[in-house]
């Protein structure tokens, strides 16, 4: 018996060890010099538009980004989510018209809107 608990526990141990998670190579990103900078910011948003160049981890933010409102961010790093609501908040705040923008591509037909209103609203974030 014992030995079957301990082969379970290393399966176990073995599938989430599998479970496939987002690079974390850029969860260092300074974001507070991409949120008070319009410039760098517009460029990341011209990244995700398809308007412009991408940055290494701005092609990796594009890249992910369909996933990650598909899973709910369940593949992200506890800083990614963090991270992505700080974004979200400063947008939706100061910058509607990129909001907008990155709704039109990423959500048309505003099922994530939906799906995220009341969790991002117990952060303080309106959609």
């Amino acid at each position: 018996m014992k030995i079957f608990i301990v082969v379970c526990c290393a399966f176990i141990g073995l599938v989430l060890a599998d479970t496939p998670k987002y690079t974390t190579k850029y969860d260092n990103v300074d974001l507070e010099e991409i949120i008070k900078s319009d410039r760098l910011m517009k460029n990341y948003v011209n990244c995700l538009l398809e308007k412009g160049k991408c940055t290494p981890d701005g092609a990796e933010l594009k890249r992910v980004l369909p996933d990650a409102l598909h899973t709910e961010c369940s593949k992200c790093s506890d800083s990614q989510k963090k991270g992505s609501r700080k974004i979200m908040r400063h947008l939706i705040d100061n910058k509607p018209e990129w909001w907008t923008e990155l709704e039109n591509k990423y959500d048309k037909e505003g099922a994530y809107k939906k799906q995220y209103r009341e969790e991002l609203k117990k952060d303080g974030i309106k959609l």
